[in-house]
């Protein structure tokens, strides 16, 4: 009898465990889910917009190249990354005192009400330009919330095992959604521009109830105070120091960029100051927003470095390739300027495609071997795909062009998921938050930088010989002197913006009334898909290979960061658990 007892009691029990553990497993999922499809949904708004931008303008009735409208030119695209870099610490921070779910599911509503907001546009002209751009301000506010505490959601409910598979796809879904917004942009924005922020409501509402269903707050909390002097020294900082690198692109006077404007001397003077001031206020504070106490784990600070560099050689990429694509390699394919958009965002599918396959793939053998070789490797892969990019020529096979790209998603891919997971491993449960905000700061702060260190070498490689090719065709084509003269002498960047929103560049930079003078041999050559490419692909060949070069150093330089990271390492409550050398 006792036997039989013991036999029921075992029974019962290993019923129990198997309830529990596969009430935990179906738990896991749906947070690995729903924080997926956050973090699709807010990356995905961060290059819809580049796609969308000529049928945006167009509806609200503005001509987005004129000097006067390049604030909202740039902040339509930028101001959503500036944001996100600048919350993402706070609201982390945020996430670790209040609650990591309670803070997700706000972003969710937030991002949500304002996707609305910004698909009802009442306004015209440069009023319905500025109110898109608050909009979008505060879109960027519920994505920073969504970025912030996705990755510590994910921690708290994935054993340590299988974290890098979890991140892993969190990760990419993430990188990957900057990709889909292109080619979602391209076919959207044609049938209704509004349809580009609208798309995300539905979503939106959905992913908001789900969360609020569905997640449940791990107990921990940190009792603490906010730490208003950081956050504000910090906000102010880092915004003051982005506004400068957005407006370093812009022309100043005579110069072709503004980086000795004293406006972007000011800027990022004041940023760098406000920066410095933030670190000695942090190092005083009795509850930091920033941990600077977290740089004394390796694991941590050698992938949020890595992070940092990654970025700085990835970010400009998008940009490098749709110019690329857009002003040089589609036209000369016979495609239409006003087409080029969507097939841009087509084209760069194999980039995605790579990321898809590494990502989850090297997150897994994370798991079991540690981050360390896969995170290096991948960047010095990345390193060497930058390299054999440069060594294309500008009109290219694209049968060499799309398995370079898919070779630079793959190693991209194979770096993100295993060194955010070995970031997020070696964070103690509290801090996991704010350790994610601040990884995440480097990143899209590397991104931003990225982006202006690009467009900078590749509008000094333009400055070489643009104007001269420029001139020299114009005036062969019959156009006179001055109005050559002064198309040739506008700055580089307004040509890489007309060929980016899917404009015909010479067309636009002559004006309707040069043009139309014009005999009508001339004006079907210039207006035609070979005059401008075959004018820019010197030039561009010149920025091409700079910016190749840069991003082979940064990428080089992550390989070399990451591996310092050493041996597989995860932070325990009780103890420090470590494996490998």
């Amino acid at each position: 009898m006792f036997s039989n007892m013991t036999s029921v009691k075992s029974t019962e029990i290993t019923g129990i465990k198997e309830k529990v553990n596969g009430g935990h497993d179906r738990y896991k999922w749906v947070v690995l889910s729903n924080t997926t499809l956050g973090m699709l949904m807010a990356t995905i708004d961060i290059s819809i917009m580049l796609i969308a931008l000529p049928d945006v303008f167009k509806g609200i009735g503005i001509d987005p190249l004129l000097p006067q409208n390049s604030f909202y030119l740039l902040w339509m695209i930028l101001g959503f990354m500036v944001v996100t870099s600048v919350l993402v610490v706070s609201l982390g921070r945020l996430g670790d005192m209040l609650g990591r779910v309670k803070m997700y599911n706000l972003g969710f509503a937030v991002y949500t009400f304002f996707s609305l907001l910004l698909s009802i546009t009442w306004f015209s002209g440069t009023s319905a330009a500025l109110y898109l751009v608050i909009m979008r301000l505060f879109q960027g506010v519920g994505a920073a919330f969504l970025i912030a505490n996705s990755s510590a959601i994910l921690t708290d409910a994935f054993p340590e095992n299988q974290r890098g598979m979890a991140l892993g796809i969190n990760q990419i879904a993430g990188i990957s959604g900057s990709f889909i917004g292109l080619v979602l942009g391209g076919v959207l924005a044609p049938i209704q521009w509004r349809l580009i922020f609208l798309v995300s409501v539905p979503i939106g509402l959905f992913g908001t109830v789900w969360a609020y269903l569905k997640l449940r707050e791990v107990p921990k909390k940190i009792d603490t105070n906010i730490d208003w002097i950081g956050n504000i020294t910090f906000a102010l900082g880092l915004t003051s120091l982005m506004i400068g690198i957005t407006y370093g692109i812009q022309p100043y006077g005579g110069h072709s960029m503004g980086w000795t404007s004293p406006r972007v001397l000011g800027f990022i003077g004041c940023g760098i100051l406000l920066l410095i001031l933030f670190c000695v206020v942090e190092l005083r504070s009795k509850d930091p927003m920033f941990r600077l106490k977290l740089f004394k784990i390796r694991a941590f600070t050698a992938g949020s470095l890595s992070s940092l560099l990654a970025s700085v050689g990835r970010g400009g990429l998008m940009f490098m390739l749709i110019i690329w694509l857009q002003g040089i390699w589609l036209p000369l394919h016979g495609y239409n300027f006003s087409d080029t958009p969507l097939w841009a965002g087509i084209a760069m599918l194999p980039l995605t495609a790579g990321f898809l396959v590494a990502g989850p793939i090297s997150g897994i053998l994370s798991d079991k071997f540690g981050s360390r070789q896969f995170a290096s490797g991948g960047m010095f892969v990345a390193a060497i795909s930058f390299g054999l990019l440069e060594l294309l020529p500008v009109n290219f096979n694209y049968m060499e062009f799309g398995p370079l790209l898919f070779l630079n998603g793959l190693a991209m891919g194979a770096f993100a998921a295993p060194n955010r997971a070995g970031v997020m491993n070696s964070l103690p449960r509290e801090h996991r938050g704010v350790g994610s905000g601040m990884n995440s700061t480097f990143q899209n702060s590397g991104q931003v930088l990225s982006i202006g260190i690009f467009f900078t070498l590749l509008i000094i490689g333009l400055s070489s010989t643009l104007s001269g090719s420029l001139f020299n065709g114009l005036v062969s084509m019959g156009v006179p002197a001055a109005a050559a003269k002064k198309a040739s002498g506008l700055p580089p960047v307004s040509t890489l913006f007309a060929s980016f929103l899917g404009y015909n560049p010479v067309q636009h930079l002559l004006g309707p009334h040069i043009f139309s003078s014009l005999k009508p041999t001339a004006r079907r050559t210039i207006s035609g898909r070979s005059f401008f490419p075959d004018l820019i692909s010197p030039a561009f060949k010149n920025g091409l290979r700079a910016a190749c070069d840069f991003a082979v150093v940064a990428c080089l330089l992550a390989s070399f960061t990451s591996w310092l990271r050493g041996g597989k390492f995860v932070y325990s409550d009780k103890i420090e658990i470590k494996s490998g050398s």
